[in-house]
């Protein structure tokens, strides 16, 4: 019964991550491009898709934890981390790829303008999403030296990591709807409805713990 219950949590958590996305992007208006760009696209779109899906994953999140073991849930939250992040941070170099194909600008002259580009308010809102990104991978990455070397307690630590997150998401998410060339109006609004219920799962499970009595309150309060 719990092996049926834990794929059909996987088959939805696949079609509002994944399927909707590219629903959502093959319904829309947006214009079709060569068999490159659009894989790039479509790729860009499902690893942003999978970002918002690490949020899902946090330990509020009581009927996931009633349905699969804690050390399943970090496996699968390092392993999606790690190929998303991987497509999200390519993301700049992968806009002008296609440019080698093609005749004009070449690829690092389109790179270089578009990382230097301030007078977009898209670009520089996707430069800082991009830098705030990169120092969550650093940081996570090199988590234990960090808490010993500032002698902090892992709660700190998660603090800033969620709020790191959630900073650089809203970014990105501020980006691709200012330059709307991946999202239309009804994707824009699935990735920020996802977003919105996202942060709300890491505020309860970062000031819904902080609300609680100690366990020592309670067991006094309880006698």
């Amino acid at each position: 019964m719990k092996l049926t219950v834990q794929r059909t949590t996987v088959l939805a958590a696949l079609m509002v991550f994944a399927g909707l996305p590219l629903l959502f992007y093959g319904l829309g208006d947006t214009p079709r491009r060569t068999l490159l760009k659009e894989a790039i696209s479509l790729g860009t779109l499902l690893g942003f898709a999978a970002m918002l899906g690490q949020f899902f994953m946090a330990r509020s999140n009581t009927w996931l934890l009633s349905i699969f073991k804690p050390m399943q849930i970090q496996k699968v939250h390092k392993y999606i981390a790690y190929s998303a992040v991987t497509v999200i941070l390519l993301h700049p170099a992968l806009i002008v790829l296609p440019r080698a194909l093609e005749g004009g600008v070449r690829p690092w002259d389109a790179f270089v303008t578009m990382i230097t580009t301030f007078d977009n308010l898209g670009i520089v809102l996707g430069l800082v999403a991009w830098i705030l990104l990169l120092v969550l991978v650093v940081t996570a990455f090199f988590r234990k030296p960090i808490i010993k070397r500032l002698s902090t307690h892992y709660r700190g630590w998660r603090y800033f990591h969620g709020g790191l997150a959630i900073s650089a998401i809203m970014l990105a998410l501020w980006h691709a709807v200012e330059l709307g060339r991946h999202t239309d109006i009804a994707l824009s609004a699935l990735f920020v409805t996802l977003a919105l219920a996202g942060f709300g799962l890491l505020a309860k499970l970062y000031w819904g713990a902080r609300s609680k009595p100690p366990r020592s309150t309670q067991m006094k309060a309880a006698s």
